[in-house]
């Protein structure tokens, strides 16, 4: 092997020597060429010189901007011998072959966790530190990733530059085009583990996950109810703030959440779009209807968590508990009196009204009841 000049017979010395001549003055990292210590010095100030053509992305380092290059020409000639996926990128592929092996070999030093990707791990030692150094020049918010401040900056300045190839709707974030992309492909890569439900979004499964586990992680800060859904849980709320901002048209009434005035609605219009496929009966919700699906099919996964029984809706779940824990909670306004079930305060006020409210009228005699 030929060397052209000193400084490059130098570096080549390097390689032998394991000298690292070139310190960073930002940190305590060491170099064996100068090259290399010019591309860290970019970590530090967050020059991107390397530019795309075609979608104008920027990049600290030349060889990150090849390898993005080829997410524009389809090129993935690495693919992995454990499934048909493909990629763009070696370094893709190694990391995306620990998916299968289960490897993780970037152990944190302060915690027992352990990471699959070392960026991940970087960013998980955040948490430890607190440290945020990545600070939006809009507003007071700070993050612990350059990737998540660049989303948060969308916020600001409504930028959406992920545009589906099948329709007109565009989206902030690469994996919000992503999901939307399954509606048009019907893919639904998450499977449930209990149940042959699949669903688009991993979200959704955990979501879905808890219908099995009972898990309910949301709290009300008012009571003491909880929550399988953060969405539920706002919604609960307005109970509290008495916020009730969709209006009936029809009547007076007044519902917290737009799906609520939506299934009201049908009420009036006596719509039934809900038609059950094993038999002729139809209804104006679609979880009534789903309710109704398992007088047929025997299905009931709602299990109490104490005693064997199963339950085909969870409403009757809830309903059951109570048996358990000895709750009470719907209380007579006439009397001390409290029951467990909405239903039976129900019948007992009707001991209080004696017989003007006995709707259930016989047709043989003058009795009502």
């Amino acid at each position: 092997m030929a060397i052209s000049d000193n400084s490059d017979h130098i570096i080549h010395m390097s390689t032998y020597t394991s000298s690292k001549p070139y310190q960073c003055s930002q940190c305590d990292k060491v170099f064996s060429q100068k090259s290399n210590l010019k591309s860290h010095m970019r970590t530090h100030t967050g020059e991107k010189p390397y530019q795309c053509s075609t979608c104008e992305r920027i990049f600290s380092q030349k060889t990150n901007l090849q390898s993005h290059m080829l997410t524009h020409t389809g090129n993935k000639p690495y693919k992995c011998t454990q499934c048909d996926k493909a990629f763009s990128q070696n370094s893709v592929l190694i990391k995306h072959m620990r998916t299968h092996t289960g490897e993780k070999p970037y152990q944190c030093s302060h915690c027992d966790k352990a990471f699959s990707i070392s960026f991940i791990l970087k960013n998980h030692m955040k948490t430890h530190t607190g440290e945020k150094p990545y600070q939006c020049n809009q507003c007071d918010k700070a993050f612990t990733q350059s990737g998540s401040l660049i989303k948060h900056m969308r916020t600001h300045t409504g930028e959406k530059p992920y545009q589906c190839s099948q329709c007109d709707k565009a989206y902030s974030q690469y994996g919000g085009l992503m999901y939307h992309c399954r509606t048009h492909s019907g893919d639904k890569p998450y499977q449930c583990s209990q149940c042959d439900k699949a669903f688009s979004q991993n979200a959704v499964l955990n979501k879905h996950m808890r219908s099995h586990t009972g898990e309910k992680p949301y709290q009300c800060s008012q009571c003491a109810k909880t929550f399988s859904e953060n969405s539920i849980l706002k919604n609960h709320l307005k109970i509290h703030t008495g916020e009730k901002s969709y209006q009936c048209s029809q009547c007076d009434k007044v519902c917290s959440k737009k799906s609520s005035l939506k299934s009201h609605m049908r009420t009036h219009t006596g719509e039934k779009p809900y038609n059950c496929s094993h038999c002729d009966k139809a209804f104006s919700d679609n979880g009534v209807l789903k309710n109704h699906i398992r007088t047929h099919t025997g299905e009931k996964p709602y299990q109490c968590s104490q005693c064997d029984k199963a339950f085909s809706s969870y409403s009757i779940l809830i309903n059951h508990r109570r048996t358990h824990t000895g709750e009470k909670p719907y209380k007579c306004n006439q009397c001390d009196k409290a029951f467990s079930q909405n239903g039976s305060l129900i019948k007992h006020m009707r001991t209080h009204t004696h017989t003007r409210n006995k709707p259930y009228s016989c047709s043989q005699c003058d009795k009502a009841f």
